[in-house]
């Protein structure tokens, strides 16, 4: 237990080092949900999960909660981030107990098929996807430009 207890505080630490950024600082302004391509990208993970010989993960309304406010932080912002991880991981593993959170976000791509595309040629992203998570959601939100914002959480 203690170990499992250190791996997620470490694994919060790392996951968040690549921000400092406040979410107080932004004033928020809630967008459009493209459910569609939300679908869609939990589908082609999942899908990406079972040929890997790995199980499917559930759908969790709680960490898709966290999942929209996080996109509409950076569409505030602009700019891909990762900013408030360690307090969105330390919320979702509160409410749900879980071990181990995990992110994946991502800008500008055209479809959840681009997205996912650049996902698993990235190191890191794939091997978020393919974790021993149970749990997932991905928030998919348009800004006024009609720029897609990608956020998927993961936990177990």
């Amino acid at each position: 237990m203690r170990l499992s207890q250190a791996f997620l505080i470490i694994s919060v630490l790392i996951l968040n080092s690549c921000s400092q950024e406040s979410l107080d600082d932004t004033d928020i302004i809630e967008a459009k949900n493209a459910i569609e391509v939300e679908n869609d990208l939990l589908d082609i993970v999942n899908g990406h999960r079972l040929s890997m010989g790995y199980s499917s993960m559930e759908f969790s309304a709680i960490a898709y909660e966290y999942a929209n406010k996080h996109n509409d932080h950076m569409i505030a912002t602009g700019s891909l981030s990762h900013d408030g991880f360690s307090s969105r991981a330390s919320s979702i593993s509160s409410e749900v107990n879980a071990e181990m959170v995990a992110e994946n976000v991502a800008k500008d791509y055209a479809s959840a098929y681009e997205a996912f595309e650049k996902w698993l040629a990235s190191a890191e992203h794939k091997k978020t996807m393919e974790g021993n998570f149970t749990h997932t959601a991905v928030s998919v939100k348009k800004d006024n430009d009609g720029h897609l914002y990608f956020t998927q959480l993961f936990y177990r």
